[in-house]
């Protein structure tokens, strides 16, 4: 996405992206969901982003339940907070250090992520849905293009509640053999061998003898009861 393509007409990769990413917001939101918006060293556009959402300036617009996530540590706060299901969206630079690991952490709680930033990409896969701008100019946040990204959101999410919306997808890749999928899983505690871990579906107890000690925060990945690798990621 470049500052021209977003400050005039968009063309056709941004206008795609954004109109994937309205489209699975509407959907989350018709489940019940709840928008959680993250932008450490920007707090002010997470606030913006959450009045955009609870306040229908538009007549007849549905007020969609968002709030901002500020103050010192927002992995820990929205580990709290978000429950499966929900949508996580920041606003950051790739190589923001919280952002980051709230990306890496949201399968494990279940929770779809979108990513708003500047400069060089994250790596792919690092979000659910990218609306990214490639302009490294580090004004960028000041201007007014990660606003217009954001407004044009909340509008084609509208626009998708206007219409029958369709539930979450959700069909992770199962096992032929035991029907198990591989999962993300988040450490909560441990006991000798085992530890507790919360997943996109669910808080369960794994073993953990083959990828040996493990602590509260480590990330780890899960199938058919048993941690079977541990993924990067500081324990936080």
């Amino acid at each position: 996405m470049s500052t021209t393509a977003i400050d005039h007409e968009l063309d056709a990769e941004p206008a795609a992206d954004l109109a994937a990413t309205a489209l699975a917001l509407a959907r989350r939101f018709t489940a019940g969901a709840t928008l959680w918006c993250v932008a450490p060293s920007w707090e002010p556009h997470a606030q913006h982003i959450a009045v955009e959402f609870v306040h229908p300036v538009i007549v007849g617009k549905r007020a969609l339940p968002a709030v901002a996530l500020t103050g010192p540590d927002p992995v820990r706060t929205a580990r709290v907070s978000a429950r499966a299901g929900d949508v996580l969206i920041a606003v950051s630079g790739a190589d923001d250090p919280e952002v980051c690991s709230l990306m890496l952490r949201a399968p494990a709680w279940g929770v779809t992520t979108i990513w708003i930033g500047n400069g060089p990409r994250p790596p792919a896969g690092a979000a659910d849905h990218l609306l990214w701008f490639d302009d490294p100019d580090r004004r960028m946040p000041a201007a007014g293009g990660f606003v217009l990204a954001y407004h044009l959101l909340w509008e084609l999410t509208h626009v998708c509640l206007e219409h029958p919306v369709p539930p979450p997808e959700y069909a992770p890749d199962a096992c032929i053999t035991c029907s198990d999928e591989g999962r993300l899983g988040e450490v909560i505690a441990t006991t000798g061998d085992t530890a507790t871990v919360r997943t996109a579906t669910g808080v369960e107890t794994v073993a953990t003898t083959l990828v040996g000690v493990v602590s509260a925060g480590d990330l780890l990945l899960v199938h058919a009861g048993t941690a079977i690798g541990a993924v990067g990621g500081e324990a936080r």
